[in-house]
């Protein structure tokens, strides 16, 4: 039987002939390659300055190292989200304090942040869940009222669009906060097999980041190579081996070229769900707000008490007729590694979109006679 993933990365032989080109240039590691996506993708999203990194989960800890938050520290952030979001938090020694999310969109909600906060908090790290667009417009004003630090995991957002101001649309990238991170995994919208990149202005804080993510070390191979004579690096501080290598850069250098090819078909699904969907009194669609535009890196939907099946029954339907489908996006506080952390606000929102929440298959080569063939098994199963 035909199957239909849920995701499928877009790579062709332009991304092939780019790795060939990387490794028939000797040069495998961080370097020429790496420089060059840097540069390229912050003029994509309309960051000034751009550091790559081995994955998201990389980027994301980079980022609130760069930030210099610490154990006694507070970042207000979601469970709802991909563990790495708070495991970053964790990796510093800070703690993640849990807000819930809106039901429309899977994103923190706004009017949850200051009932959360303490005089411990430092940062929000604000999450733009499947590519929806948080809202920045609400968040970014509390984060300058409370002298906080602001970090954008847009780990599946790169090509999603904010207006702030009526009539004006941006990429999300640009950093409105401090910092914005990406992730290249296969099931992002850009692959580099997996890595990562942290966006932002702040040329002290990026150039720290770059030493970091390589073992902090004060002089970086292409300055060692170029010198012209013999020179030792020191390590001032405790770094990671959180490198890109060449071979990656030069297949995400061919994914960013690719971008605006890699949404559009996205929304033109989205859309077809949302219409085939959206009357369905079994479920609830995501809605995108009017200042947002959703790169759909996925769709979802949500089971309402009006299905008679249980999420799991119907995913196990879905897979029966070939179709794969992943659960709604999970909650780290459910998970054995955050038992001992207290919630300081019920997550119901949260907790109900973990349980009942579906994803469906969603990904440029994805064809109509596809899509339709999901439309009506889901239809079928439900009604």
């Amino acid at each position: 039987m035909a199957t239909i993933p849920v995701a499928r990365p877009t790579l062709g032989e332009e991304e092939a002939a780019a790795a060939r080109r990387a490794i028939l240039s000797g040069w495998v590691v961080q370097g020429p390659e790496v420089e060059a996506l840097e540069k390229e993708f912050a003029a994509a999203v309309g960051a000034p300055l751009a550091v790559a990194c081995s994955s998201g989960t990389a980027a994301l800890h980079l980022a609130l190292m760069g930030l210099n938050l610490g154990p006694g520290d507070e970042v207000i952030t979601v469970s709802h989200s991909f563990i790495a979001t708070a495991n970053a938090v964790r990796y510093v020694g800070a703690t993640p304090v849990f807000v819930d999310v809106e039901a429309e969109t899977g994103n923190m909600d706004p009017g949850l942040i200051e009932a959360a906060l303490t005089p411990r908090t430092r940062a929000i790290l604000a999450v733009h869940q499947l590519g929806m667009p948080c809202d920045l417009g609400r968040i970014l004003p509390l984060a300058a009222k409370h002298h906080l630090a602001l970090v954008e995991d847009a780990a599946c957002a790169v090509g999603s669009e904010i207006s702030l101001t009526a009539g004006v649309w941006e990429p999300i990238g640009r950093p409105r906060g401090d910092l914005a991170t990406f992730s290249f995994h296969p099931r992002k919208i850009i692959t580099t097999g997996d890595g990562g990149m942290i966006t932002g202005r702040d040329p002290k804080i990026m150039a720290r980041l770059a030493k970091l993510r390589t073992h902090a070390m004060s002089l970086s191979t292409a300055e060692r190579h170029g010198a012209g004579k013999v020179m030792f690096e020191a390590y001032p501080e405790v770094g990671y081996n959180y490198r890109l290598s060449d071979i990656q850069g030069a297949v995400g250098r061919e994914q960013v070229k690719r971008l605006p090819q890699l949404i559009a078909p996205r929304r033109v699904l989205a859309a077809r769900y949302h219409e085939a969907f959206s009357r369905l009194s079994q479920v609830t669609v995501p809605q995108e707000p009017a200042w947002a535009r959703s790169n759909w890196q996925s769709y979802w939907i949500t089971l309402t008490p009006q299905a008679l099946q249980s999420q799991v029954e119907v995913m196990q339907a879905l897979l029966a007729r070939g179709i794969h489908t992943r659960r709604g996006v999970m909650c780290a506080h459910r998970e054995p590694a955050y038992q001992d952390l207290p919630l300081r606000q019920p997550l119901p929102v949260s907790e109900y979109l973990q349980d009942h929440s579906i994803i469906l298959p969603l990904y440029p080569d994805l064809t109509e006679a596809e899509q339709d063939q999901v439309i009506t098994a889901v239809r079928e199963i439900l009604t």
